[in-house]
Order: structure tokens, then sequence, then C-alpha cells
């Protein structure tokens, strides 16, 4: 599991959480499919994110 704020520090589309505020605010965050607006989303396994800029990003952990 990975937060939606750490998710977007973690690929540099952001560097503080003033700035994941403001770029949720614009909107075109998608996680699945749907709009999100909350930076303290809980990513898991398989969940789908796109960017602003239509970049899609999988998320994948390791099985135990």
């Amino acid at each position: 599991m990975i937060l939606l704020q750490s998710l977007l520090k973690l690929l540099g589309f952001v560097h503080m959480g003033g700035e994941v505020k403001a770029l949720l605010a614009e909107g075109g965050i998608e996680v699945n499919g749907e709009p999100e607006a909350r930076r303290g989303r809980k990513l898991r396994h398989g969940d789908l994110v796109t960017l602003p800029n239509r970049s899609v990003v999988k998320i994948i952990a390791e099985q135990p």
C-alpha cells in the first residue's frame, strides 16, 4: 500500500504536500477510472493511477 501523495512525490510530480493539494484541486487525476481528490487515498496492488499528462501508473507489489 502507498498513499497517493507519496506516489506523486516519488514520481517527481510534486515535491511538497501543498503542491499535492494544488495538483488534486486542478483535477485530472484518476484512480481506477474515477476522479480522485484525496491525497491520502491508499493505493493497493492492481490500482491504476492516471495523471494529468495522461501517464498511467499501475501499482505492483510483491506477493508474499
